[in-house]
C-alpha cells in the first residue's frame, strides 16, 4: 500500500512541479479529489521526493553589496534587482533607486550639484516632492551645446528644483570650450564664478559615467573633433561631469581637460555625497576607474555590473 502511494505522490509533484498543472488539473486528469492532491503533494515533500530551491535574488544583492563596499571602501552601496542583463531595462530600475536614495537621505540645507545626459534625466523624472527646506540645486557643468542632440541639461535642473521646492541653479555654457583662454575669461565673470563656487560648495553631487565611442552624448555634441575623439578613444576609459579620464581616474587629455566649464574631478573627490548612478557593459571600465579613483563614494547599481566589478 505505502509503495503504491510513494509511486502515486511522486507522479502527482511530476504533474504539478513539472508540468505545470494546477492541483485540480491533477485531480481530473487521475481522477482524484483535490484534497487528496493536495495532501500526496505535502506527502511528496514529506518523504523528501520534491525539494522546493528559492534562489532570492534579493538575499543576493545584500552579499554583492557588502562585497563592493569593501573592495572599493564606499560609503554606502545599493545594488538593485533587474529582471535583464540589459542596459534600458536596468537603468529604469536604477534611476528610480537613485530617486528614492535621494528622497530618504537628502536633509534640510544640502546643496546637491547635479550633472546631466539620459541617466540624469531617468532620475529626475522620477523624483518626487520632498518634504524639506532650505535646500539648493545646481548645475555641476555647462548645458548648451549647438547640436541638436538632446542633453536633457534644462530639464533635468528644473525637475531637480521642482522636486526639492527650489530655484534652479543654471550654469547657461557650453561644457567644453574651444580654447583655454576663452574658458578663462568667461570664468571671471562674477555671476559663472557664483555657480561654479556653488558647484563646490555642493555637499551632494549626483552624476553618471559615459563612454568613449562615436556613439556617447558627449561626443554627438559638437564640442570635439575628430582627431581629438580619436585620442580620447586610445586614452580614456569615459568621462564624469565631461572629464576624460584613463583608466586609473587620472585625467587623460589636459588640454581638452583645460577647455572644460564644469566641476574638477578632485572636487568631487571632496564631497560628503558623491553619489555614481551607472550600469551596463559598455560603463564597466568607467565605473570601475570612477571607484578605484574614490571619485565616488556612493554607487547605485545593478546585479549585473556589481558581479562584473567584483571581478
Amino acid at each position: 500500500m505505502d509503495n503504491e502511494k510513494q509511486k502515486l505522490s511522486v507522479k502527482v509533484a511530476k504533474l504539478y512541479y513539472q508540468s505545470d498543472y494546477s492541483q485540480q488539473q491533477v485531480a481530473s486528469e487521475l481522477g482524484i479529489s483535490r484534497p487528496t492532491i493536495s495532501r500526496l503533494l505535502q506527502y511528496a515533500k514529506e518523504k523528501g521526493y520534491v525539494k522546493i530551491n528559492i534562489n532570492d535574488p534579493f538575499s543576493d544583492l545584500d552579499k554583492l553589496s557588502c562585497k563592493l563596499k569593501e573592495k572599493y571602501g564606499l560609503n554606502d552601496i545599493r545594488v538593485v534587482f533587474s529582471p535583464r542583463d540589459d542596459y534600458v531595462s536596468s537603468l529604469e530600475y536604477i534611476s528610480k533607486e537613485a530617486a528614492e536614495y535621494l528622497h530618504e537621505t537628502i536633509k534640510n540645507g544640502d546643496v546637491i550639484g547635479v550633472s546631466w545626459g539620459t541617466t540624469m534625466y531617468e532620475v529626475a523624472k522620477k523624483l518626487t516632492p520632498q518634504n524639506t527646506k532650505g535646500v539648493e540645486v545646481v548645475q555641476l557643468k555647462g548645458g548648451i551645446s549647438h547640436s541638436e542632440v538632446n542633453t536633457y541639461a534644462s530639464e533635468t535642473i528644473s525637475l531637480f528644483a521642482g522636486a526639492f521646492q527650489t530655484l534652479p541653479r543654471y550654469f547657461p555654457l557650453p561644457v567644453i570650450f574651444d580654447s583655454c583662454m576663452i574658458r578663462e575669461m568667461v570664468e571671471k565673470d562674477s555671476n559663472i564664478r557664483n555657480i561654479i563656487e556653488m558647484g563646490i560648495k555642493a555637499n551632494v553631487a549626483i552624476f553618471t559615467v559615459g563612454t568613449v565611442r562615436d556613439e556617447a552624448l558627449l561626443f554627438r555634441l559638437g564640442y570635439l573633433n575628430d582627431t581629438e575623439k580619436q585620442s580620447l578613444k586610445q586614452k580614456s576609459v569615459g568621462d564624469i561631469c565631461s572629464r576624460f579620464f584613463d583608466k586609473n581616474g587620472e585625467i587623460c587629455n589636459d588640454e581638452i581637460n583645460n577647455r572644460t566649464m564644469g566641476i574638477s574631478i578632485d572636487a568631487l573627490k571632496k564631497k560628503e555625497k558623491s553619489i555614481l548612478v551607472a550600469c551596463g557593459k559598455l560603463k564597466l571600465n568607467a565605473i570601475r576607474a570612477a571607484l578605484k579613483a574614490k571619485i565616488a563614494n556612493i554607487l547605485i547599481t545593478d546585479q549585473y555590473s556589481a558581479k562584473e566589478l567584483l571581478k
